[in-house]
C-alpha cells in the first residue's frame, strides 16, 4: 500500500487533517508519518521529513502531502538526506482534500501516480459549480471518463438526506476496490458524469442529493457483484437512511 507523509508548519494543523482523512477509512488506513513543525515549533525541518520517508521504506511508494510552499522546500531537501530507496512523489494538491483523497485511493490499491493523481485534482468537486467575479465559468470538474460497453447497470434513487457526500462516496470507493471490474457512476438527474466510481473526487463532482438517480456501470469479470453491492449501498443509504 501506499504511505503517506504530512508535511506542515504546524503539528496541531497535520493532525487535525490526519484524523479528518482516516474519518473517511477507519481500521483500513495506509500508513502515515507526520513531520510537522521544527524543533517543536512553527516550521518544517528536511530532517524530520527525511527519517518519515525512511520509516515508510517497505511501502509501495510514498505520496508527501504538504500545507505551504516552503514545505515542498523542505521535502525536496529531504529526498536528498533519506537513506531509503523508496519511490517518492511530493504532492502539488491541496493539503487536506488532496490527503482525504489520496488516502481513500490507496486504500483500494491505488498505485503511486493513481494515488498522486487523485491527490492533484481533489479541488475538482469544488471548482465544478463556481463562477468567477467576471462571471466566466471556473475550471471544470472532474473530466468524463471513457468507459467500455457495459457488462451491468442498475440505477438507484439516493434516499439519505445530504445524499453523496464524503462519507458515502468514500465507501463507495472502498466497495469496488473488492472487485475485479470497472465501474462508472453518472448522475442521472442531473447528467453529470460517468465518472470513475474509484475516485473519491469524481464521485463527489456528482453533487448527486437525495432524490438523484444514480447510473450505475460495471465492465469486467465481477461488474455484475460490484454494481450490486453499490446499488445496494446506495439503496440503503449507505447506512444513514433513518
Amino acid at each position: 500500500m501506499i504511505g503517506f507523509v504530512v508535511v506542515s508548519h504546524s503539528a496541531t494543523l497535520a493532525d487535525a487533517a490526519v484524523d479528518l482523512a482516516l474519518q473517511m477509512v477507519h481500521d483500513e488506513a495506509p500508513p502515515v508519518r507526520v513531520a510537522a513543525g521544527a524543533a517543536g515549533g512553527f516550521g518544517t525541518d528536511a530532517a524530520a521529513i527525511a527519517q518519515a520517508i525512511d520509516e515508510l521504506a517497505d511501502t509501495d511508494g510514498v505520496l508527501i502531502v504538504t500545507d505551504l510552499g516552503s514545505a515542498v522546500l523542505s521535502s525536496s531537501l529531504a529526498l536528498d538526506l533519506r537513506e531509503s530507496a523508496v519511490p517518492v512523489r511530493i504532492s502539488d494538491g491541496p493539503f487536506v482534500e488532496g490527503l482525504t483523497a489520496g488516502i481513500v485511493r490507496a486504500v483500494t490499491g491505488g498505485t503511486l501516480d493513481e494515488v498522486t493523481a487523485e491527490a492533484r485534482r481533489a479541488l475538482d468537486a469544488k471548482r465544478q459549480d463556481d463562477v468567477s467575479e467576471t462571471g466566466a465559468d471556473a475550471a471544470p470538474a472532474a473530466a468524463p471518463v471513457e468507459v467500455a460497453p457495459a457488462v451491468a447497470v442498475a440505477e438507484v434513487t439516493l434516499v439519505n438526506e445530504v445524499g453523496l457526500h464524503s462519507r458515502p462516496a468514500a465507501s463507495v470507493v472502498k466497495t469496488v476496490g473488492r472487485f475485479d471490474a470497472a465501474v462508472t457512476v453518472t448522475n442521472a438527474t442531473s447528467g453529470k458524469g460517468p465518472v470513475s466510481a474509484s475516485s473519491l473526487i469524481g464521485l463527489l463532482s456528482l453533487a448527486a442529493g437525495k432524490g438523484d438517480v444514480l447510473r450505475i456501470a460495471g465492465d469486467g469479470a465481477d461488474a455484475v457483484a460490484a454494481v450490486t453491492a453499490v446499488h445496494d449501498l446506495a439503496a440503503d443509504g449507505f447506512g444513514e437512511a433513518a
